[in-house]
């Protein structure tokens, strides 16, 4: 989620890239920089750990002067927040900034070490910039044809910018899986990772599509296919206002965010599945194939939103590993004096890597010889610098307070950490190993088919906005699901909402139950299908209404107000069950006139015990 702009054309860019950043920090980022070609064919590149006020200030002592330039927010994915890791990366006169993980970085890493490049940073960024400047310097064509030569020995996900001072006046963008727009001016030619950056110039904007790059100029902007195909595509007119732009179009980040879910996912499995061999990419994981033989036990650490996501963590490794495993919340483990040992794996699932109580428990679980592996969505945060190893997921900033993305993204790295458990510990075949992940790496495809529902749950929401009382009952992977549903609506909407496991309803919450309890029950077509209709079915019989989350074509639910979701493997439906719940909750909050994104009480990490 890093921001990117470019300018050419007649002004002096330096102040015009930083206040186009400036639109973009709602995306968050650790470090930003600028690099602009200067009147003597030059590249000059300014850089700052830290909010752009440090950019600034770096700028005022060191400033860049020119009327091409293209700037950068990084948010950290590989290499930790600093100076040397920050945008534009450079090789000989190029400079790169990039948003996107590029999947085989290790590899074309190697291959430029041996033939002799030295790296300045740990990103992925870099290889891009030494690999436009080595293909430049083959003199095969111009600069164009020089950058599809390098994109063409990338595998993954970028938006590229790319400024080159021996070909002067001129950007280069690229696309592939990540946003690029472009903003025609008078006389000038803009690019941004999202439109905020562009609405103080223009109105008017292409959109570029994946696998294309554009030449910009001043007065023109020749875009094309990476193979070389002319492409002809008229500009839209953007009438949001830089609010609206910066959410995309929808009224709160939280909506945003929601829709960001498959883009998310993508980005979290993206290089670290081998579908074929059946494997997950041991670097990637942050735990050995040696280490997950000697495993006794997993331990999951956690708190809030994170503890749900580790209840389906624990179910996938005892399923797939055959681990035994247990979840504890973080606030609980320094006060009740747990019992920790070497042959313990912890697992502690942050979104923020920062949380507090999480914190002290892998502090106590490694005094006591404990492994930690960090699972959270900031490179370098707290909790990973305490940790023996990191599976980070790559969910980008998230805003809104209320997590959803950070939420399915947790999921698919704990998914992927039980799969590569149970892969290197033999108790998972291959063949079931690439069922899963098969599954999982169409989960994507799946939560867009989930969110086309979007209108019909807000129908249903006008429907129980009212209520003041929520259950919310699941089995299996559907417990946590419930758990997570009801935290939703009590977060956003302020009504009072519980989750237990479906199985639990009779030894207390059934005496709740009458006909102004609304009962949102998790039952996709799964092993516990059967048991769950029955608990359906009870609660029918105390005239409750019921919201029943259910698979596509399911004919048996009857007399209730269904939500139906895409039929998958079963290892996956919390990433699929869960858009429905997240979507009730906000649509409902939002009938209410809360305050969504900021909900009242709650902060976003919680660093303080």
């Amino acid at each position: 989620m890093c921001g990117i702009v470019g300018y050419v054309g007649d002004k002096d860019c330096a102040s015009l890239l930083v206040e186009g950043l400036r639109k973009l920090e709602y995306r968050g980022y650790d470090s930003a920089g600028l690099a602009v070609e200067t009147s003597a064919g030059k590249v000059g590149v300014v850089r700052a750990v830290g909010k752009l006020a440090n950019l600034d200030a770096a700028l005022a002592k060191t400033p860049l002067s020119g009327k091409t330039g293209i700037g950068h927010t990084r948010w950290a994915t590989h290499g930790r927040p600093s100076e040397a890791n920050a945008h534009p990366h450079v090789a000989g006169n190029v400079a790169v900034v990039h948003n996107g993980i590029i999947e085989n970085h290790v590899e074309l890493r190697r291959g430029l070490e041996a033939a002799g490049v030295k790296f300045t940073s740990d990103t992925d960024t870099e290889i891009v910039a030494h690999l436009v400047h080595e293909e430049m310097g083959k003199k095969q064509g111009d600069f164009a044809s020089s950058v599809r030569r390098a994109l063409a020995r990338l595998r993954g996900a970028y938006a590229i910018a790319i400024v080159c001072g021996d070909v002067p006046e001129t950007i280069l963008v690229a696309k592939n899986a990540s946003p690029l727009v472009i903003g025609i001016g008078d006389g000038e030619m803009m690019a941004a990772s999202d439109i905020p950056a562009l609405l103080a110039h223009t109105r008017d904007v292409i959109f570029l599509e994946d696998g294309e790059m554009a030449v910009l100029e001043k007065k023109s902007a020749t875009l094309s296919t990476l193979d070389g195909k002319p492409i002809t595509r008229a500009p839209k007119r953007i009438d949001w206002s830089p609010a609206q732009a910066e959410k995309g179009g929808f009224k709160h980040f939280m909506l945003k965010e929601i829709f960001e879910q498959p883009r998310a996912i993508e980005d979290t499995l993206r290089g670290r599945i081998d579908v074929t061999a059946g494997e997950i990419v041991e670097e990637e994981i942050g735990v050995t194939a040696t280490l997950a033989k000697k495993i006794a036990r997993v331990y999951f650490v956690a708190c809030g939103t994170s503890s749900h996501a580790a209840i389906a963590g624990r179910y996938w490794v005892e399923q797939l590993a055959r681990i035994p495993a247990t979840v504890e919340i973080g606030s609980e483990v320094r006060t009740r004096e747990p019992v920790f040992g070497p042959g313990d794996l912890v697992v502690a699932v942050s979104q923020s890597g920062e949380t507090a109580d999480t914190l002290a428990a892998v502090r106590t679980a490694k005094a006591m010889g404990a492994h930690i592996l960090a699972v959270a969505n900031v490179l370098d945060s707290a909790i990973p610098r305490a940790s023996d190893g990191a599976l980070y997921t790559h969910a980008g900033p998230e805003i809104g307070v209320a997590s959803t993305k950070c939420f399915t993204a947790q999921l698919a790295a704990l998914l992927m950490l039980a799969v590569h458990l149970g892969r290197a510990r033999g108790a998972l075949s291959k063949e079931e190993a690439r069922r899963i992940l098969d599954a999982l790496l169409a989960v994507p495809h799946a939560m867009r088919d989930a969110l086309e529902e979007a209108e019909h749950v807000k129908n249903l929401a006008r429907k129980y906005a009212r209520a003041r009382d929520m259950l919310f009952l699941g089995r299996g992977t559907g417990f946590p699901i419930a758990l997570e549903g009801a935290l939703k609506l009590k977060e956003i909407s302020y009504i009072h909402a519980e989750g237990y496991a479906a199985g639990e309803m009779k030894h207390g919450p059934i005496a709740l139950i009458d006909e102004e309890m609304p009962v949102v029950v998790v039952a996709p077509r799964d092993a516990h299908y059967e048991k769950t209709m029955s608990n359906l079915h009870e609660v029918r019989a105390r005239e409750a209404q019921v919201i029943a989350v259910v698979s596509e074509g399911d004919k048996d639910v009857v007399g209730v107000d269904a939500i139906r979701v895409p039929v998958v493997e079963p290892e996956v439906l919390p990433l699929v069950t869960v858009i429905p719940l997240q979507l009730l909750s906000y649509f409902i909050a939002d009938i209410k006139g809360t305050d969504v994104d900021q909900p009242r009480n709650l902060a976003k990490t919680v660093t303080v015990e």
